[in-house]
Parts: structure tokens; C-alpha cells; sequence
């Protein structure tokens, strides 16, 4: 049976999870006609009082195809509701877009270890073009930010981060492990600071 975009919309606000699941792959299997619509009707959603209706439409955002979710992905990367928050920076992961880096840096330093990884593995997955990000990050931001920045220069391998791994070799223990890991990813690593003789 086919369903309507309203029909949709009314099983993803159910409240009972195989609906809402069945509803928000309906949602990303819509008509591209059909897709504005859907769009206009989930940032709707996020604004709703109820957080767990607020996370659907943050799920559902992340599966319906185009390349205009990020701004609603963003807006709910703000979400008081941590689990909105993870849901957006997992559908941000998901469908890397230059145009976030600068949520998912602030992101960095949410109050949620899991928001915080996500973010660092969404700009992981954006790759080299987040790079300049996190290098202001290293220099500026917090011990969280910058564990997670670390982490992700590692993950991402550019060389531009060179330096900034060095510097964080004399942090804490996880600064200096994630900045080892990413200098030896980058073929440097300690042999870089200790040069064989002759």
C-alpha cells in the first residue's frame, strides 16, 4: 500500500517505534516532488515540544536524499535533548557537507562524550577540507575539543597537522596517544625526532 506524505508524518509521530522506523524510510523513498515538502514538514517537526518527536525528525532528516538537510541537521545539533543531539551529528557522519564543519567544530565541546565523538568522526568524514577547522581548534579550544580534534586529525591523515601532533605529544595521555597514532599514520612518528646517526 502506498502511503501519503501525511500518512507518513502521523506514523513517525506514533510514538510507537516500528511505525515511526517504517515511516522515516517511507519518507526517504518519497517522489523527489514529493521531498520539499517532506523537508518543510520534519524542520516543523524539530521545533515540536516533545524531544522524542524532535529525534525522528532529526532520523528522518538524515535518510531523506538531496543536499539540503544540513542546515536542519545543524539546527538540530543545537537540540537541548543529548539524544537529538547524537541523532544529528550520527546523520551528519552519515552525509558529509563542507557546510557543517563549523556546527560539528562547536559541537566539539558539547557536554555529551557521544555528541562529541559523532562530531569528530562527521569531520573526520569530511576529510582534508575540515582540516583548517580543527588546526584552530588545537590552538584555541578546549582539552575535550582538542582530544576530539586530535582524534580526527589523526583519522584523516593531512599533513598539515603535523605540527599540531607534535605539540600534542606533550598533553595527557590521550592527546599523546591520538597524536602518535596520527603521526605514524602520516609516516613521521617518533623516528621523525630521533634521526638515525651517519
Amino acid at each position: 500500500m502506498v502511503q501519503t506524505l501525511a500518512d507518513l508524518l502521523s506514523a513517525l509521530a506514533s510514538g510507537e517505534e516500528t511505525q515511526a522506523e517504517s515511516a522515516a524510510s517511507g519518507l526517504a523513498a518519497l517522489p523527489e516532488a514529493q521531498l520539499p515538502q517532506a523537508l518543510d514538514a520534519l524542520q516543523g517537526q524539530l521545533a515540536s515540544a516533545d524531544p522524542d518527536r524532535r529525534w525522528w525528525a532529526a532520523r528522518s532528516l538524515a535518510a531523506l536524499p538531496g543536499g539540503e538537510v544540513a542546515p536542519s541537521l545543524l539546527h538540530a545539533l543545537q537540540d537541548e535533548d543529548a539524544s537529538v543531539r547524537q541523532c544529528a551529528a550520527l546523520g551528519l557522519r552519515q552525509r558529509p557537507d563542507l557546510q557543517a564543519v563549523t556546527g560539528l567544530v562547536q559541537a566539539l565541546d558539547d557536554p555529551d562524550p557521544l555528541v562529541r565523538r559523532l562530531a569528530g568522526e562527521a569531520l573526520e568524514a569530511i576529510g582534508s577540507e575540515a582540516v583548517p577547522a580543527l588546526l584552530a581548534v588545537m590552538e584555541n579550544g578546549s582539552h575535550l575539543a582538542r582530544l576530539e580534534a586530535t582524534r580526527s586529525l589523526a583519522v584523516i591523515g593531512d599533513a598539515r597537522a603535523i605540527p599540531a601532533l607534535f605539540a600534542a605529544l606533550e598533553g595527557s595521555a590521550l592527546l599523546e596517544y591520538w597524536a602518535s597514532q596520527g603521526l605514524d599514520r602520516l609516516g613521521v612518528g617518533m623516528s621523525f625526532l630521533f634521526p638515525s646517526a651517519g
